[in-house]
């Protein structure tokens, strides 16, 4: 393999000039081969990239030596693409984790930007380095989230007394929402169960945690959270049994709020004794309404 060497000779005054060599590199993805002596791989714009920045340095009182070199002893092809996959993995790690704080936080600014990153990074990423897919996927979650949050800034409203269609075997999720569509949101809903194979949507009908429904999975939401994003339920026990919910029905231990492994064992109880979907919701209404109230703050 073939690769582009960089040795720049920087004039020891000012000072900043090495600070800015160096960021101007980081910014083309270059990385330190032996002391100041930089590569990249020699494909695509590297080169002009390279002859753009002697330029540059030449400019400010310096100069640098461009050329190509295979590697015959000390290191290896796959050594330096690791060095180059470790620098765009930390990179995308990083992205990874802004992205989870920022959806914790439910911060409204940050989705374009954490965008612009990862393309700065996919932009210099030679060699496929892990970790682009997860960013990506983590991302686009929070972009859910926000678009989910700018919703509800103010309460959806619906008509009282609506059908609201779900899937037949009832568990954690559409338990919690039918829950808290009789309790929050149409006190006089009417829960139909449905096999979603033989299922055809009637209009008027409000789907939940069903394919293509209504009220659903939005990212790594569950509808439980869905349902109290759009319809602005803004209550903190309400946000904590969220959080419980989102912990048994996506299981990815997001939240590990102490009461969850309880209410899993209960759901999972009330499934297997209870082949009924009323009298699911019936017995599972009566756990979420006592939840509820333990959540609240006392009056």
């Amino acid at each position: 393999m073939q690769w582009l060497l960089f040795i720049p000779h920087v004039p020891t005054k000012p000072d900043y000039l090495r600070v800015k060599l160096r960021r101007r590199l980081a910014t083309l993805g270059a990385v330190p081969l032996k002391g100041a002596v930089y590569t990249l791989p020699h494909q695509g714009d590297c080169l002009e990239d390279l002859a753009w920045l002697r330029q540059d340095l030449r400019k400010d009182g310096g100069d640098a030596v461009i050329c190509t070199a295979a590697l015959i002893a000390g290191m290896d092809d796959a050594a330096i693409t690791a060095a180059f996959n470790l620098e765009r993995s930390s990179a995308y790690q990083e992205i990874l984790e802004l992205a989870k704080d920022r959806g914790r936080t439910e911060a409204g600014t940050g989705a374009k930007k954490l965008r612009r990153m990862l393309k700065d990074v996919a932009d210099i990423d030679y060699f496929n380095a892990p970790g682009r897919e997860q960013a990506e996927r983590a991302i686009r979650e929070l972009e859910t989230r926000l678009n989910v949050a700018e919703a509800a800034v103010q309460p959806a409203q619906v008509t009282r007394g609506r059908t609201w269609v779900t899937r037949a075997g009832v568990k954690i999720d559409r338990v919690s929402s039918a829950w808290l569509i009789r309790r929050f949101i149409d006190t006089d809903a009417h829960i139909r169960f449905v096999d979603p194979a033989t299922y055809v949507h009637s209009t008027g009908e409000l789907r939940f945690d069903m394919f293509d429904g209504e009220y659903t999975h939005r990212g790594d939401y569950c509808t439980f959270e869905t349902l109290v994003a759009h319809f602005a339920l803004h209550d903190a026990a309400l946000r904590t049994l969220a959080e419980i919910v989102h912990d048994i029905d996506v299981k990815d231990s997001k939240f590990e709020r102490p009461e969850t492994a309880g209410v899993a064992a209960f759901i999972d109880g009330l499934a297997r004794s209870e082949p009924s979907d009323e009298r699911r919701l019936e017995r599972g209404f009566v756990l979420f309404d006592s939840l509820y109230e333990s959540l609240s703050p006392r009056k």
